[in-house]
């Protein structure tokens, strides 16, 4: 439920900016309308100017702050009801066991074949020699004397 007020909250911001936006064109207009005239009321203009002026100073302060908390959230950055970060970290962590999972075998595959070779050198080594490529890496030909050399 936090989430969604948090969400309704940023609204309603936004909904004050576009309300101010639009007080700003109205002090705009009012502004030109009496700088259209022949005889200005030039108490008028200095207050329409400086409505003008502090509206969009303000609109500019929120709309900068709108867009920070939408930096923060694109980027990946904690914050208040965001589930991305987690949602990043946990597919990492999977993709990080797939790879362990993946390299553990290797190891097992690469356990029983030296374990095989040991037990049945002889049969072994006309099975590999026609039928299945050398699993080992060459450092471990030492290890096994029996097992074929290859370039």
């Amino acid at each position: 439920m936090a989430t969604y007020s948090l969400a309704n909250e940023r609204l309603r911001a936004l909904e004050d900016i576009e309300r101010e936006i639009g007080a700003i064109l109205q002090n705009a207009g009012t502004v030109i309308l009496e700088l259209s005239k022949e005889k200005t009321n030039e108490r008028l203009l200095d207050r329409q100017a400086a409505a003008f002026t502090a509206s969009v100073q303000h609109v500019e302060a929120e709309l900068s702050a709108q867009i920070r908390y939408l930096t923060q959230v694109a980027t990946g950055q904690p914050h208040e009801g965001s589930s991305y970060s987690s949602r990043k970290d946990c597919q990492m962590a999977l993709k990080r066991v797939d790879y362990a999972r993946l390299k553990l075998s290797d190891v097992a595959r690469t356990w029983c074949s030296c374990s095989a070779l040991q037990k049945h050198p002889d049969s072994l080594r006309e099975e590999m020699e026609t039928d299945i490529p050398n699993p080992l890496p060459q450092t471990l030909h030492a290890a096994a004397p029996g097992f074929p050399q290859t370039a």
